[in-house]
Formats: C-alpha cells, structure tokens, sequence
C-alpha cells in the first residue's frame, strides 16, 4: 500500500482507485455515481482510520473536521451516507442531524460515540438516526452498517424520485381537474360527482378523461394509489 496522504484541513474526498489510494479531491466536486461515506468527525486520527477502512474497502469517503464545514460543502444530490461523531465541541452531532432535518435531508445517518450516552442515542434514533456504534468501532460492524446505510438510501432516493414525479404530474391539472380527481379517488360515481359540484355528466367525463390522460394512469385504482402514496408522503413531511 501506498504511503497515506496528509490530512489537510479543508474537506476532500478519498476515492480508491486501481494504481493506488492516495486521490484526494475537493468536496465541492459535482456527484458522481455510486455512493460516499461523509465522515464528520474534529478527532483527525479517527478521520484517517474510518478514511482507511472505507477505502480498502472500495468505497469513496468525504472527510470533514466539523458539522459546519460539513453543512456548507455537502451536496444533497449525492447518495451515500454520513459517519456522525455525537460529541463535538460548538455544534454537536445530535444539532447536525436537526439541521439535516430539517432541511429534508434523507442522507441514513451512522452516530459514533466515544462517551457511551444512552439518552443522547436514544434521542438520535427517535430523530431517525439509521444505526449507532461505539467507539472504537469494529471495522465489520462499520462496514456492515454502511452497506445497509447505501441500501437505504437507494431505496429513499427512488421513493423520492418518485414522488417528484406525481407531484410534477399533479401540479399539471386544473382546479377544477384537482376536485373532479378527488371525487373520482372517493369511488363516486360520474352522476354523483356532477350532482355534488353543479355541473353536467358529460362535463365530468370530460374532466375525468383529462386527469387520467395528464397523470398517466389507465384505471381509477392506479390514480387512487398514486394519489394516496402522495398524500401519505407529503404529510410525513
């Protein structure tokens, strides 16, 4: 193995590469595909030791020495994960993950802690922490839980995507389109919704046609469910 790079102050990303390990590049960087580790730790040798274990593993890590340089570097359009030190002075890892939250951030979030906090853990995973290990951790259990932690970021990615999707799809109908699709979703009848909203059958065919057509749908049951994934999804939010 290569001699291990100084680490530098500033944010880089360590990607594994055939000829050797040594690539550092800025964290500013466009994503690109597959995944990376956001490691955000102030203790430097654990940045280089969980830095190491990843990419011997093959997997890219983008090394931070606080939450704020963190908050203003990071891209939330790359997948991936985030390595979170609970303990660090200013702005602690428990402030980072409300900020993440808060800004909708879906990145699955792994706490390292070094103090053994019970109630700060059990506060992390009721905010949605993705898993939590002691320091020192196992290099198994930490790989382990970093390939569960890409699985699950998959998966909020293309439910995310998804739901973009309907949403841009929903933003397409007319008023009246919205309320025509919200009776039709109810299971009323084309007589039932002219009588409720005042208008013609024929008027309602007309609408119903139009809703069907803008969201792509070819029976009422495939509207309903995406109308419902939707509206689940959005009041989680």
């Amino acid at each position: 193995m290569g001699r291990l790079a100084t680490v530098k102050a500033t944010p880089y990303v360590d990607r594994p590469q055939a000829g050797g390990y040594n690539i550092y590049e800025s964290a500013l960087m466009p994503p690109t595909p597959g995944h990376t580790v956001f490691v955000v730790d102030d203790d430097e040798a654990v940045r280089k030791a969980v830095s190491r274990l990843l990419r011997s593993a093959g997997i890219a890590a983008a090394v931070f020495a606080s939450p704020r340089e963190f908050l203003a570097q990071y891209n939330p359009a790359t997948p991936g994960c985030l390595v979170l030190d609970m303990a660090m002075p200013d702005f602690d890892g428990l402030q980072l993950q409300t900020a993440l939250t808060e800004k909708g951030c879906i990145l699955p979030i792994i706490f390292l802690t070094g103090h053994g906090d019970v109630s700060k853990s059990v506060q992390a995973m009721k905010q949605g922490a993705f898993d939590f290990l002691s320091k020192p951790a196992k290099d198994k259990d930490l790989l382990t839980a970093v390939r569960a932690a890409f699985e699950r970021d998959t998966v909020a990615r293309r439910e995310q995507a998804k739901f973009s999707e309907i949403r841009a799809l929903l933003d397409t109908l007319t008023p009246r389109e919205r309320e025509v699709l919200d009776h039709v979703v109810s299971g009323k009848l084309n007589k039932q919704i002219a009588g409720d909203m005042g208008i013609t059958e024929a008027t309602v065919k007309m609408h119903r046609a139009h809703v069907m057509a803008k969201m792509k749908v070819q029976s009422v049951a495939e509207l309903a469910r995406l109308t419902e994934r939707c509206r689940t999804r959005g009041n989680s939010e």
